[in-house]
């Protein structure tokens, strides 16, 4: 576990046992507990070194591409909240990740699985003035790495007021393979926060808490 890692829980774990003993409401009640900060994650070896022009929160369709990405097209929302549950406005999110073969466009790839020229693979966005953010894509499939099975995951780099925090956002339906991934595992207790919820068919939902906003 890094010392980020530590350092950022350990941050958490004294700024809620300060609000829950001092502070107090209008009517005397302790304020509510910190939300537990998302869990931090490698940026890995392919984040993108250059991209395509497009990066918007479609990453399904290409301009001028009459066919979309192959795989299972999924929808994945949120919000960016800070510590206190406070919805963060204008918030920036980078996101990369695997086609539905499980390889990167990047020069660094070794895979032998096929690359798809009509996926997009990388997204920037702005959340919204609730914190909320969307993006259309593509479920990554899982792949093989250096150190073992990787579980289909979404990377994202967010970058609020006062902190920025790289992490993987993990699929519900794939516990199984998630336990075995060495990353995932790696994340301890702090696990279930890069898990999204199912929202219905093909839409999951992920909120990201950034500890400093």
């Amino acid at each position: 576990m890094s010392r980020l890692q530590v350092s950022r829980r350990g941050f958490g774990v004294m700024a809620g046992a300060a609000l829950v003993a001092g502070a107090r409401g209008a009517q005397g009640q302790p304020a509510l507990p910190p939300l537990a900060g998302t869990a931090e994650s490698p940026m890995g070896p392919f984040y993108p070194v250059s991209h395509l022009a497009e990066d918007d929160a479609d990453l399904v369709w290409l301009k001028g591409h009459s066919q979309r990405a192959l795989g299972e097209v999924i929808e994945v929302s949120g919000r960016v909240l800070d510590r206190h549950g406070k919805p963060m406005a204008d918030a920036t999110l980078e996101v990369w990740q695997a086609n539905a073969a499980g390889r990167y466009a990047h020069p660094n790839e070794m895979s032998k699985a096929p690359l798809d020229p009509n996926f997009q693979g990388f997204a920037t966005l702005k959340t919204g003035k609730d914190g909320d953010w969307r993006i259309t894509t593509i479920k990554p499939a899982a792949y093989d790495s250096p150190i073992g099975l990787r579980t289909p995951h979404i990377h994202f780099d967010v970058r609020g007021t006062g902190h920025r925090l790289t992490a993987q956002m993990y699929f519900p339906e794939d516990a199984a393979l998630n336990a075995r991934d060495q990353l995932y595992k790696g994340l301890g207790g702090e696990a279930g926060t890069s898990v999204a919820a199912g929202a219905g068919a093909g839409k999951y939902r992920w909120d990201i808490v950034l500890m400093d906003g």
